[in-house]
């Protein structure tokens, strides 16, 4: 594993932040913090909660009471809560409030590194709510926040100088408007994190060839999915060799290129499975193979293209 600086932090955090989910809790209240542990053992040192999940805060205060807590990161994405099965959108200041104090409450960790605002709208983040997270930060609570989106207004965000930290989607298809985005954060002494490194319509040949590709969205949520023949015809296609590569997957190939780019502090990966975080964690030291990044960039622009004809 290797080790980034997290913008203006100072702090150093491994190439990959593990995601922790429902999915992670599916597998008993033991394989949670088990996994946290193995993800340790791995030399992976950032955990990013998808929800302030109570339980999911628990299994991560559980897995590292015994670590020093300087040497652990552990962020939280906010805006979305589960309550019943159902996920209700609250970005109000008591709303943000309560899910920290909530999430502090249940690991038993005195502060959170980084609070991430979930796919915040125009105009949807008040400065009532903005000015209780940076109350929250000057007392110690939180200690960098954070916005996560791959829409148009997350230009606006950034501009601001109000966030520490931008996640955004980057993968082999990131548009120059997402790495402009970069560009800009990265200008503003932002730490920038990358997720959906691995988009759905990328991870089979047979969906390549489909043509179906989602909207931008958060993990898993908001998307919908289109076809369109002139994408297929001229743009997907192009990124066929993903799967055709001898001694890489796919998910590898793209693994890797995304942690090429230097603008990226870490990394966002999805997995419960032990041998496969174990396979994930062994791609900071891996090194794409020779013409691999000229043939990605030839397939992205070829997309691009398809999506301007």
């Amino acid at each position: 594993m290797r080790y980034r600086s997290f913008g203006r932090s100072g702090r150093s955090i491994s190439d990959l932040t593990l995601n922790l989910s429902e999915r992670t809790l599916a597998r008993g209240k033991t394989a949670g913090p088990a996994l946290v542990t193995e993800a340790m053992e791995n030399g992976i040192n950032s955990f990013l909660l998808e929800t302030p999940d109570a339980i999911l805060a628990e299994l991560v205060g559980r897995a590292v009471a015994d670590v020093d807590r300087h040497l652990i990161f552990v962020a939280v994405r906010i805006g979305n809560v589960s309550q019943r099965g159902q996920l209700i959108r609250d970005l109000s200041p008591a709303g943000v409030t309560a899910a920290i104090d909530a999430v502090l409450l249940a690991s038993g960790i005195e502060y959170l590194d980084m609070v991430l605002l979930d796919d915040p709208h125009e105009d949807e983040l008040s400065h009532a709510t903005l000015s209780a997270l940076k109350a929250l930060r000057a007392s110690g609570r939180i200690q960098m926040l954070g916005i996560a989106g791959g829409d148009k207004v997350m230009d606006a965000y950034v501009s601001t100088n109000a966030f520490d930290v931008l996640a955004t989607p980057f993968n082999v298809d990131a548009s120059w408007t997402t790495r402009n985005r970069v560009n800009a954060a990265v200008s503003r002494d932002m730490a920038v994190v990358g997720y959906d490194f691995f988009p759905d319509y990328l991870s089979s040949l047979k969906k390549i060839e489909s043509g179906n590709r989602p909207k931008w969205g958060l993990f898993d949520w908001g998307r919908s999915k289109h076809q369109n023949s002139d994408l297929r015809n001229d743009g997907l296609e192009g990124f066929a060799f993903l799967h055709q590569t001898p001694g890489w997957t796919a998910e590898e190939i793209c693994l890797s290129y995304a942690l090429s780019e230097p603008m990226l502090a870490s990394v966002v990966i999805d997995t419960s499975d032990s041998e496969h975080l174990a396979r994930l964690a062994e791609l900071p030291e891996r090194t794409l193979p020779p013409g691999m990044v000229a043939q990605i960039e030839m397939a992205r622009v070829k997309m691009a293209s398809a999506r301007t004809a």
